[in-house]
């Protein structure tokens, strides 16, 4: 099972890898030279030896020209390896740069109930740390493994083209080297797997206690938290010194046998070059031809490690890539235009965990105008109905509807732009205050954007900004306070201005005199709009045509405020809690 997985990485790796063949035929064009270059060189090197071999019989003319041979091939070979280099690092980055932008792409149609149910520190840790980290692997491979191969097999060439007995010592001995390296690497690509997802599961962590300091500080949960993070940066240390101690086995073993392969060659080279079967210049030759073909068994033993850690990071990345996306748009989904917002849920059943039930038959026929207002206890499946309004989930049997059309057969983008939504969480980018408030539409002036503002009240706060539109805030609006945020998302929806919106809990964070305010805007807009309105402050809706009255996923009382009241029902008894 490990084994297959390995090889559909792999096979991912050469996919994205084959984009760029141009590249990979420069560099194995210049590795090459770079290593039969290399390679020569020991040749020209025993010819030297044997021109100043005999005292006082120097032949300095010959090793004059020999000499400047050996420079320009020294030159030549430089430069070949500086552009195979930048072949290397173009396809390294180009390749990680794809796999980045594909891990972004999928995380921008993955559905929510992924996102629920993944800690957002691994998925970050996934596109981020665990990419660098396949990043130098892969560079590794490019310019250490690849030319390792070649100079292993050109030397192998050489050394017979010199002495074919030599050579037979050589390659008799050389599969230890194989061995060693492949019984350490089956080892260490387990521990490295298991030390990408500990720094996962770190990242996770950092990133909610980052998030969330205030509470962690309010509530005195610093010791827990501390205490968390040592278990798990406890267990990071043991993977990633199993994974190191492994990994660092191959090289000395490696080395220990290219030593042997280095004797091997002086002491039956010394017996050849005595019975005059070899000259000095040509053991001289052998000796470096020997020093440079067990080199790249040191460097491929240490590439391997790497390359082990690259796959098991590697295979994160795609596991995550090939999540399965959204349910796509219907082939013939249709753009919703002229919408006058009517909404139907017609024997609607969904749950988000197949065996437990949340939402069961349930129906409503809202009417294009008409404001609905939906209220129950915490978890009755309130926040849920707005989730299937706006598609981030789909229903599990029945439909939705909006002006008679089944919302899956409308297109996502044009189901959105149609519906402005307020949510209790507010989410502020990183830019102007004037690029969040235009955020839906990027085109909108400067006059529609502060014309939004004021009637969301929040152009009095932005004056005094240092430099009110143009204020850059920082992530997630950290430099504004909670209110602060929520008056710049009730802008967003002020200056759309669209034909249904949905209102879940917006004034949640702003005080009573300026909800106030708030609520007198939203009734302006809110006229001749389709509005779904969730709130806990059930004063906040007694104007609503339709007050729904939800409990275990279900409606249990439908009505106006005055009729719900006079029923003396849970509506009645959850409003009068609000004065006992």
């Amino acid at each position: 099972m490990k084994k297959q997985k390995n090889n559909d990485t792999v096979k991912t790796v050469f996919k994205y890898i084959k984009s760029y063949r141009i590249s990979i035929a420069l560099s194995l064009l210049f590795a090459v030279m770079t290593v039969v270059l290399t390679l020569y060189l020991p040749i020209l090197t025993g010819d030297a030896v044997d021109f100043m071999i005999e005292k006082g019989h120097v032949d300095f003319k010959s090793l004059a020209a020999l000499i400047g041979k050996m420079v320009i091939i020294i030159c030549i070979t430089g430069i070949a390896q500086w552009i195979m280099n930048i072949c290397n690092n173009k396809i390294t980055y180009n390749v990680v740069r794809d796999i980045r932008q594909d891990a972004f792409k999928k995380l921008e149609i993955l559905p929510l109930k992924y996102l629920d149910a993944h800690a957002p520190g691994d998925i970050v840790s996934r596109i981020i740390a665990d990419a660098d980290q396949f990043a130098d692997g892969l560079l590794m491979g490019f310019t250490q493994a690849f030319t390792g191969v070649l100079t292993i097999a050109g030397t192998l060439l050489f050394m017979l083209s010199i002495n074919i007995w030599i050579t037979i010592v050589v390659v008799i001995v050389t599969p230890l080297s194989f061995f060693v390296a492949g019984f350490i690497s089956k080892r260490t690509y387990k521990m490295f797997q298991l030390q990408s997802a500990a720094r996962g599961e770190q990242t996770s962590l950092v990133d909610e206690m980052v998030g969330n300091q205030k509470v962690v500080q309010a509530y005195s949960h610093e010791d827990e938290a501390l205490e968390k993070f040592s278990e798990i940066n406890n267990r990071l240390k043991k993977y990633s010194l199993n994974a190191t101690f492994y990994s660092s086995i191959t090289n000395p073993a490696t080395r220990f046998v290219n030593n042997l392969v280095y004797a091997g060659v002086g002491v039956t080279g010394a017996l050849f070059a005595i019975n005059g079967y070899l000259t000095v210049g040509g053991l001289s030759c052998f000796l470096s031809y020997a020093n440079q073909y067990t080199k790249p068994f040191n460097e491929i033993s240490g590439v391997i490690t790497e390359l082990q850690n690259a796959l098991a990071c590697a295979a994160r990345v795609f596991e995550f890539i090939n999540e399965e996306p959204q349910i796509p748009d219907a082939s013939d989904a249709k753009s919703l235009e002229n919408v006058r917002g009517e909404v139907e849920f017609d024997n609607v059943h969904f749950s988000y965990v197949p065996d437990k039930k949340l939402i069961t038959d349930f129906n409503l026929h809202v009417k294009q105008g008409q404001r609905v207002a939906i209220v129950g206890p915490t978890g009755c499946g309130k926040t849920t109905v707005i989730n299937l309004i706006m598609r981030f989930y789909d229903v599990g049997s029945g439909s939705i509807k909006i002006d008679g059309i089944d919302i899956r057969q409308i297109t996502r983008k044009s189901l959105r732009n149609n519906i402005g939504m307020v949510l209790q969480e507010t989410w502020i980018k990183d830019g102007t205050i004037f690029d969040n408030i235009v955020i839906g539409k990027p085109d909108a002036t400067m006059e529609e954007a502060i014309t939004a503002a004021k009637a969301s009240h929040a152009h009095s706060f932005i004056k005094r900004l240092p430099n009110g539109y143009d204020t850059v805030v920082k992530e997630d609006g950290s430099n504004l306070s909670q209110g602060q945020k929520q008056l710049l998302c009730i802008a967003r929806v002020m200056l759309l201005r669209p034909p249904v919106l949905i209102l879940d809990e917006a004034t949640s964070s702003i005080d009573t005199r300026t909800e106030i305010k708030i609520q007198n805007a939203f009734a302006k807009l809110m006229d001749g709009r389709t509005s779904f309105i969730v709130a806990h402050r059930l004063s906040t809706i007694q104007n609503a045509d339709i007050i729904l009255v939800m409990k275990d996923g279900n409606i249990i009382e439908q009505g106006n405020h005055q009729n719900l009241l006079k029923q003396g029902g849970f509506y009645a008894n959850l409003y009068n809690s609000q004065f006992t």
